[in-house]
C-alpha cells in the first residue's frame, strides 16, 4: 500500500507524521520510506539513518556553438526562466543555474546552434535503519527537481506492505508527481490560519489526482481547529488523526528519535485496517 504525507505549507510536519507512521508499521511490517521533498530531504535525519549515494540524477542544458550563432536572439525570447540573456550585438549568455531543462530555446534556434547537454542535478540515496529508506536529493543552486522526483521513485520500487512517501510542501510539480500512484494520501496541516488555506488547496489537487486524502492535525492545541473543520466540510474530507503539540515530542524530534504517541498508534492501526480491507 502506497501511503503518500503531504500538505500545503511548510513546516507542519509533514515530516514528523511520514517518519513517525513508517517507524510505528514497521514494527509488524515491511516498510520502505520514500523522501520526495527533494530541496530538503530530512527524514535521514529525524531517523538517524546512514545514506548512501546509488545514482546520480541527470537534465538537459542546452549547449551553445558560437560559430552557428547569428546572434538572433529568439533562444533569448522563447527562455521563461531567464536562462539566456543577450547584449544587443554579442553572442546569448547562457546561466545553466536558471535553466529548467525545457528544451525550449533548442527548437526555437533557426541556425542549429544550439544542441543536448547534460548536468548533474540531484542524486538519490539509499539507507537501513528501522524502516528501508530511498532519499532524492538536488544539486544546491538547481532549479529543477522533477528529475530527481522521478528517478528515486524509478529506484523505490519495491514489495513491501507499506510505502510512505513523505512530499515536499506545496502543490507545485514535484508535488504532483510525488503523490502520482499513491493509494491514500495524508493531508499534515496545523491549527493557523496559513495552515489552515494552504489545507483547502492540497485537498483539491488530491481530489484532482482523484486520490483519497484525509487530514492529520499535527501540533492540536496551539491554536482553533474550527477553520480547519470548515474546510473538511466544505472539501468533503474527514479528520484521520491529531498529534498534540508537546515538549516530549520536539525532544524526541530533535534527538532523530521516530516520535512515539499512542495518536501516532491509533494513526497506524487505521492504515492497517484499511490494508486489510484492499
Amino acid at each position: 500500500m502506497k501511503i503518500a504525507v503531504t500538505g500545503g505549507k511548510g513546516g507542519t510536519g509533514k515530516s514528523t507524521i511520514a517518519t513517525a507512521l513508517a517507524a510505528e508499521l514497521a514494527r509488524k511490517y515491511s516498510v520502505q520510506l520514500v523522501d520526495l521533498d527533494v530541496d530538503c530531504p530530512n527524514d535521514h535525519l529525524i531517523l538517524d539513518i546512514p545514506r548512501r549515494k546509488v545514482a546520480d540524477v541527470f537534465r538537459m542544458v542546452p549547449e551553445f556553438d558560437k560559430s552557428k550563432c547569428t546572434k538572433c536572439g529568439m533562444c533569448v525570447g522563447v527562455c521563461k526562466s531567464g536562462a539566456v540573456i543577450q547584449v544587443k550585438g554579442s553572442h546569448p549568455i547562457f546561466f545553466p543555474e536558471q535553466c529548467s531543462g525545457c528544451r525550449a530555446c533548442l527548437l526555437a534556434c533557426p541556425e542549429g546552434a544550439i544542441r543536448e547537454g547534460k548536468t548533474v542535478c540531484g542524486h538519490v540515496y539509499r539507507g537501513k535503519g528501522v524502516v528501508d529508506l530511498v532519499s532524492g536529493e538536488m544539486v544546491p543552486t538547481n532549479m529543477e527537481g522533477v528529475s530527481t522526483v522521478k528517478k528515486a521513485k524509478e529506484i523505490a520500487n519495491g514489495n513491501y506492505d507499506f510505502t510512505i512517501i513523505d512530499t515536499a510542501a506545496g502543490i507545485h510539480c514535484t508535488v504532483i508527481l510525488a503523490l502520482m500512484g499513491a493509494d491514500f494520501a495524508l493531508a499534515v496541516t496545523e491549527p493557523t490560519p496559513l495552515g489552515s488555506h494552504d489545507l483547502g488547496l492540497i485537498l483539491d489537487l488530491t481530489k484532482e489526482l482523484k486520490i483519497p486524502c484525509e487530514v492529520v492535525i499535527n501540533k492540536h492545541g496551539i491554536g482553533d481547529n474550527s477553520s480547519i473543520m470548515e474546510i473538511l466540510k466544505e472539501k468533503g474530507s474527514r479528520e484521520f488523526g491529531k498529534l498534540p503539540y508537546s515538549k516530549e515530542i520536539v525532544s524526541m524530534y530533535s534527538r532523530g528519535e521516530p516520535v512515539v504517541h499512542p495518536a501516532v498508534s491509533g494513526m497506524a492501526r487505521k492504515l492497517e485496517a484499511m490494508m486489510d480491507e484492499d
